[in-house]
């Protein structure tokens, strides 16, 4: 077993960030229909705009050890940087899982992440290793976090497709929560 089938071997076995926990600005519940992964995911974000920060990302959820390691994968990697910086992240995590196998990843943008390089050359597991990133840039829509004018390291058409890919392979239910 090489060292990136471990890493998303522990992230499965012992996910990071995983359980519902308060306080919250959004919740999303997100269902792949090919397999069958959920998620439920919290997050709780403090300011405004891109300048805002990810103070917390927790979830509920079941599916396969892809799909559970990349939402823990998540957590880490976004909890505590702000809204920008983690959708420069988010971007960089969905170029790669896109690519086909022609984009190894920048371990410096999405860390453990690099892990999933793989995954990209199975279009069906493409799916389940982004089902908690789009679940995550669905909260922070619902937390009234507009994502589509936060500036990324990668095209706005790069953006705009992920978003449409996103509506046609997840099923979603959203709750906001006032944190007032």
């Amino acid at each position: 077993m090489d060292l990136y089938q471990e890493l998303i071997l522990e992230h499965s076995k012992r996910p990071h960030h995983a359980g519902l926990r308060e306080p919250f600005g959004a919740e999303v519940h997100h269902v792949n229909p090919t397999c069958g992964d959920e998620v439920t995911l919290r997050v709780h974000v403090e300011g405004a705009g891109s300048d805002a920060v990810v103070r917390d990302i927790s979830y509920d959820a079941l599916g396969c050890s892809i799909s559970m390691a990349s939402t823990s994968v998540l957590a880490e990697e976004v909890i505590g940087h702000t809204v920008a910086e983690a959708m420069t992240t988010h971007e960089a995590m969905r170029a790669m899982l896109t690519s086909k196998g022609a984009d190894a990843g920048d371990e410096d943008v999405i860390g453990d992440g690099v892990a999933f390089a793989g995954v990209s050359k199975y279009p069906a597991r493409v799916k389940c290793a982004l089902l908690g990133w789009m679940a995550f840039t669905d909260a922070l829509h619902q937390a009234g976090i507009d994502t589509t004018s936060i500036s990324t390291t990668t095209s706005s058409t790069s953006t705009s497709t992920s978003s449409t890919t996103t509506s046609s392979t997840t099923s979603s239910t959203t709750t906001s929560k006032d944190q007032s």
